[in-house]
This record gives C-alpha cells, sequence and structure tokens, in this order.
C-alpha cells in the first residue's frame, strides 16, 4: 500500500505541530520517522494512523484520500512502546482480539483466525507459548506479541512507536534485526517512530529526519550520513565538530589564516564548517590546515577521543584519533584538516 502525505499542518491550541509536511512512502518500504523529542515524528505518525486528524492538507492511502476516515477503516496495524497488552488474555486471545472484534460481515471463521494467529506465533518465534498470560513473557516476547497482534488484522500500514524504547539495549538489537527480517518476509508497508539513529539506520529503507514540525530531509542511510543537506542534520546524525569560518573569493578562512578549503560555489561571507571528529588527516605544520592545543584526551578502545583548544574564541572542539595518529597527542598541540566536510553559510 503506497501512502502519501500532501502538505498537512497540524495544530494544538495555535501551537504549530506539523507544518506544511509531505511525504511519499512507497508500497512495501520501511521508514523510519527520526527527530528529538518536539520534532513532530509522533504526531505524523498518529496522523497516519488516524489517531489525530490534521488542520490542513491530506493523507492517502493508496489514490484513497484517508484524512477523515476512523482508525478502524484505514485498516492500521499499530505497536505501542508499551505493548499495550491485555493483560488478562493470553497471547492467543491478544493475538486474534482484532479479528475476533470484527464485523461479522469481515470477521473470517473462528478455525481461520486460530490458524492465522498460530501462523504468526511461528513467524514471531513464539510457537508453544499461545496459552501464556503478558505477565508470564519477558519484554522482547511481549514486543514480539504486539508486532503478531498488529500483523494479524493484514493492515494496510504497520505503524510503530518507539517500538523498542522500553528494552534493554542488547535486547534492542536483537529486536532490530528479528523486525528487518519480518519485514522482508511480510512486504508490509511500514513507519516506526524512533530517535535512536543506530536504529533508525540499521532498519529502514529510508529515514525521514524530523525537526521543529518540518521534514529536514529524506534519504537512505548513507544519504543522511554523507551527504546531509543542513546543518541540523549534520549536528543530529552521528558525531559532529563545527569552526565558524568566512569565505573570501572561493577560500575558507578560519580567524587570520585560510585553511587549505576551498569554496567557489558559495558566496563570501560569515559560514559555519561541520565535519566528523574521525574523518581528519593530521598536518606537519599549519600552512593550509586548523591547529590547537589538546585540552584533553580519552581513550575508549582503540580511538582516542580529543578536545582541541583552536582558540579565536570558539569553544573547544572535537577529533578522533586512532592509534597509528595517537602519537601526535605527545607535543600537546596538533594540526589538522578536514578531509570530507561540509559548509553552510550563515543567514
Amino acid at each position: 500500500m503506497e501512502l502519501r502525505v500532501a502538505n498537512v499542518r497540524k495544530e494544538f491550541e495555535r501551537f504549530p505541530a506539523l507544518n506544511d509536511v509531505s511525504l511519499d512512502i512507497r508500497s512495501g518500504e520501511l521508514i523510519a520517522l527520526l527527530g528529538p523529542s518536539g520534532s513532530g515524528k509522533t504526531t505524523l505518525l498518529r496522523l497516519i494512523a488516524g489517531l489525530e486528524r490534521p488542520s490542513a492538507g491530506s493523507i492517502f492511502f493508496g489514490d484513497e484520500d484517508a484524512s477523515h476516515k476512523s482508525v478502524q477503516d484505514r485498516n492500521i496495524g499499530f505497536v505501542f512502546q508499551h505493548y499495550a497488552l491485555f493483560r488478562h488474555m493470553t497471547v492467543l486471545d491478544n493475538i486474534t482480539f482484532g479479528l475476533r472484534i470484527r464485523k461479522s460481515s469481515r470477521r473470517p471463521e473462528k478455525a481461520e483466525i486460530r490458524r492465522r494467529a498460530l501462523e504468526l506465533l511461528d513467524l514471531v518465534q513464539l510457537s508453544g507459548l499461545e496459552k501464556r498470560y503478558p505477565t508470564q513473557l519477558s519484554g522482547g516476547q511481549r514486543q514480539r506479541v504486539a508486532l503478531a497482534r498488529a500483523m494479524a488484522v493484514e493492515p494496510n500500514v504497520l505503524l510503530l512507536d518507539e517500538p523498542f524504547g522500553a528494552l534493554d539495549a542488547q535486547v534492542r538489537k536483537e529486536l532490530r534485526r528479528w523486525l528487518r527480517d519480518i519485514h522482508d518476509r511480510t512486504g508490509h508497508t511500514t513507519v516506526f517512530v524512533t530517535h535512536d539513529q543506530e536504529e533508525a539506520l540499521e532498519l529502514a529503507d529510508r529515514v525521514v529526519v524530523m525537526s521543529k514540525g518540518n521534514i529536514e530531509q529524506v534519504g537512505t542511510a548513507d544519504e543522511i550520513y554523507d551527504k546531509p543537506v543542513s546543518p541540523f542534520v549534520f549536528g543530529f546524525i552521528g558525531q559532529s565538530s563545527h569552526l565558524k569560518v568566512r569565505i573570501e573569493n572561493g577560500e575558507v578562512w578560519f580567524h587570520d589564516r585560510v585553511i587549505g578549503i576551498k569554496a567557489s560555489d558559495l558566496p563570501d561571507g560569515p559560514a559555519t564548517l561541520y565535519f566528523r571528529p574521525h574523518d581528519i588527516e593530521l598536518t606537519d605544520g599549519c600552512s593550509g590546515c586548523i591547529a590547537g592545543l589538546v585540552t584533553v584526551s580519552r581513550r575508549i578502545a582503540g580511538t582516542w577521543h580529543t578536545e582541541v583548544d583552536v582558540g579565536a574564541g570558539h569553544e573547544k572542539i572535537e577529533v578522533s584519533l586512532n592509534a597509528d595518529q595517537s602519537a601526535a597527542l605527545k607535543g600537546g598541540r596538533i594540526a589538522f584538516r578536514p578531509r570530507h566536510y561540509r559548509i553552510f553559510p550563515t543567514n
């Protein structure tokens, strides 16, 4: 099922939660809505589900405008962060609940409902646990039951709201791999909300990065990480360092010197240089480089996370050195140049 969000705006008592958001999701695609708290990602998911109605704009399921349809009429599967299982029901009853409460004209026969539920239990690797109650399951098992319940209704779209947020780190990693496998086997169009960058980049076909009610960028994990289109995306995805610079005649200046970086396609004026802390090359001198005093260096496994005071009123910036580069720390001063970077003019 293709999904299209067209110029959607959502306000809560005049507070803008979403600002003219548009998004096309292909049938069978696994999409991550990623952003900090307050970015609008959960609001967008709830609008797709029908739990909220847009203040303006439309939401299409295929060619049909579903903006004012009820949750039931949209036939979506929803998985919440805290499972939302019925404690007084067995695993089997939880999974079959959505089918059993359907109108008689759309309700399968009892035998078919049971067959489908047992098939899903096998798919989510919980065969033999159908008679247990939620309190007799681990957190990871409960979330698998919640996913099986969402898939039992054969949804047009599967929606997941921070599905692994209540689980510990190791279980989350295991379930991420498992969810990707389930998605590839079932082919459901799936949208999930997360604030976990690793989760989004590992799982999703495409990542939708959101901030302050807007979509900043949509792309694959490689596109989002390697080609961020805005300062927010560069600063939010992965680790980053930045310097305030200025551009003059296609050259990038830091304080009183050029730093060996060209910017012929950018206008003269103030700008900000962004780079990844690990993506640098050390230089012997400071003709066309950035240099500063090492103030702190912490070793984490085989990497030295190093703070450098570059002066000129800047806050300390961070670079990451590998074992081969760590000898440069002995002098207490290092000079370097970013290998890959983005420059954003200051508005």
